[in-house]
């Protein structure tokens, strides 16, 4: 037992950090809803990374000086606060996932589930993350990637803290400021150069909560006067927001960039600790409070939330979407609350608290009950007798599309630009017309179609993931795409004039325009033939989960209700400029696969159009181009 002498230090509560932690999660949950302008909210998550950093290392740093550490006590108080918030979430996603998910999906699900329950989703999330995997959609633990970096960071930084303290002990200043800025090079080089593994792992966010260590060991100096807080704060929560409506998801992250949210916290947190400010004061206002004691579990559930809400509309249905941007945020308030109010604060210091090796009991006997789920779901293969035959039968092609020549011809973020291969994709046959594909998924997935059906025609290939197959290219686009077509225009068409045709494909958007103008004038002023081929019939979720979803519930109708409108008014658009300024042959798909109420969902009899929400099956490259082709619309 202790007494008043052995006492264990605590720290003043500062109502402004549960105040921050909402701004954190608010940024995120509007990203995530598309709520606002929010674009760059993603950011929340670094905001999480600085407070979460600057108040454990308080405790440890407090305890370790007072003589009370224990490595033991501390991940107890980790498990405590973490585990039964997110074990009961992974429990009712995993009831969720066996309601709506396809087998396969199911059975990537499970996957995740068991990377989640063992700390090590941001390696699974990373590996997966590939340009054709499962879409973000359909990933309802996804977000668990910054909790499995938190619980990694934490296993080895006690144990960092104690070592330099006894070691080294007047270096742990100069130790922490080092490995924190060792951490920042490395993940400001990875954010241009290797940004899926920089945005996931934990040596490339462990700046972040580093920086929240050296605000506790106090490193940065004391802002006392009233004047210097309130400017410090207002600069502080200034670049929080600018990051989070300026950013996007083609900004290099976290790296550089991620200092704007990282520093805008600590400047929030240091000002605190020596008075109040405006902005402290704003951020202590109870509502605001409030959400910030709820942000951990409305973190939790506003994903697995928006996921099957979007999968299999279990909150509403046939309404906007407005309506269910606020069903879904106002479900995720109700969710955050519930489970703050019931299980974080019992299991933390209520009538469910345990304390000693009991919380390690629990807490693996909940990593064996979800292992288990995980590990039954793989074992029977997603349990496909929740379907038809029928349905399971389509809902496996969104496994196969149209053979793309990967890692060749078509390179993906993944690849090295020197793996373009030249002398295989752009071989001309003098016996035939040479024409030329070039974009991205949505030009590469014509290539098969192209090839099998045009007998007297060389199709050559230059595709590179999220490429627009322009002269000029966005300054923030993937470094593979503009060597791909800085090659192409700089170079290969300048000193290969046998191209007869040039093929234009892409993922438009109605900012390409002008630039698909400059290029199709480029190419006519050096005699080249230019077919432009329009946006891509697309819809909200897979086409073969779709037509499966429609089989089980007996609903032809539903896969064309979830048809993505928004490219309609581009098509006409640049079907019109096609026609009256380009002087180009132009390919509508909405006009060759769809009339007013349907659109063409199976090729051959039986085999889905599309293996995803916009790419071709194999079967659909070919029956594609042979129905252009019958039609005279292809050359």
């Amino acid at each position: 037992m202790s007494d008043s002498t052995t006492r264990k230090p605590t720290l003043t509560y500062r109502p402004d950090i549960d105040g921050l932690r909402a701004v954190a999660v608010l940024l995120v949950v509007a990203f995530h809803t598309g709520i606002g302008k929010f674009r760059g909210g993603f950011v929340g998550v670094d905001v999480f990374f600085v407070i979460s950093g600057f108040l454990i290392s308080s405790v440890i740093l407090a305890e370790i000086s007072a003589g009370h550490f224990s490595i033991a006590a501390f991940y107890e108080r980790r498990i405590r606060r973490i585990f039964p918030a997110l074990v009961v979430m992974m429990f009712v996603t995993s009831f969720l996932a066996a309601k709506y998910f396809l087998p396969s999906e199911l059975t990537d699900y499970a996957k995740s589930l068991l990377a989640a329950t063992f700390s090590v989703s941001n390696f699974y999330f990373w590996r997966q993350s590939g340009y054709f995997d499962a879409p973000a959609a359909l990933k309802p633990l996804l977000h668990t990637w910054s909790l499995a970096v938190e619980e990694q960071f934490y296993i080895v930084f006690p144990l960092f803290l104690v070592l330099i303290r006894k070691l080294f002990p007047e270096r742990l200043r100069a130790a922490v400021v080092l490995f924190a800025l060792a951490s920042f090079i490395i993940s400001a080089y990875g954010a241009f150069y290797a940004p899926v593994s920089t945005f996931y792992m934990l040596h490339t966010r462990a700046w972040e909560l580093l920086l929240g260590t050296i605000i506790s060991l106090n490193i940065l100096p004391e802002i006392r006067t009233p004047l210097w807080r309130n400017v410090a704060t207002i600069v502080g929560l200034g670049l929080i927001v600018a990051a989070g409506v300026f950013y996007t998801s083609a900004t290099p992250f976290p790296g550089i960039a991620a200092l704007a949210p990282c520093v805008g916290s600590a400047l929030i947190i240091s000002a605190g600790r020596s008075g109040s400010s405006v902005v402290g004061r704003a951020l202590s206002l109870k509502p605001v409070v409030f959400i910030g004691l709820i942000s951990y579990s409305l973190y939790l559930w506003h994903w697995p939330i928006i996921v099957f809400q979007g999968v299999g509309t279990f909150l509403v249905s046939g309404v906007s979407e407005r309506v269910v941007k606020l069903a879904i945020i106002v479900a995720s308030l109700i969710a955050g609350t519930i489970s703050w109010k019931f299980v974080e604060i019992p299991f933390r210091s209520g009538s469910l608290k345990l304390t000693g090796a009991s919380v390690f009991r629990a807490a693996f006997a909940a990593m064996i009950v979800l292992s288990a789920l995980g590990s039954s779901a793989l074992a029977f293969r997603g349990f496909p007798s929740r379907y038809s035959p029928e349905a399971v039968r389509v809902a496996a092609y969104m496994d196969v599309r149209a053979p793309y020549r990967e890692g060749t011809c078509f390179i993906t973020s993944a690849d090295r630009v020197e793996d373009f291969d030249p002398a295989t994709c752009l071989r001309e046959d003098s016996s035939k017309k040479n024409y030329l594909l070039i974009g991205d998924s949505h030009a590469a997935q014509l290539w098969y179609g192209l090839s099998t059906v045009l007998k007297t025609v060389n199709v050559m290939q230059a595709t590179a993931s999220g490429c627009k197959p322009t002269l000029e290219q966005p300054v923030t686009g993937d470094p593979n795409c503009r060597h791909v077509m800085n090659y192409i225009f700089q170079d290969y068409l300048q000193s290969h004039p046998n191209v007869d045709t040039l093929l234009i494909a892409g993922r438009w958007e109605s900012n390409d325009v002008s630039r698909v103008t400059k290029t199709i004038s480029w190419a006519q002023s050096r005699g080249m033939k230019v077919v432009v081929f329009g946006p891509m019939l697309q819809y909200d979720s897979a086409l073969p989960r779709l037509l499966a979803t429609s089989i089980k519930k007996n609903d032809p109708s539903l896969p064309f209700a979830h048809r993505v409108d928004q490219y309609v008014g581009l098509d006409r658009q640049m079907s019109r400029l096609a026609s009256d300024d380009w002087h180009v042959r132009y390919i509508s798909y909405f006009q060759t696969l769809c009339n007013a109420d349907s659109c063409v969902e199976y090729v051959n009899g039986d085999v889905p159009l599309q293996s995803d929400y916009s790419h071709l099956t194999k079967e659909g490259s070919v029956w594609l181009v042979a129905k252009l082709q019958q039609s005279g619309e292809l050359p």
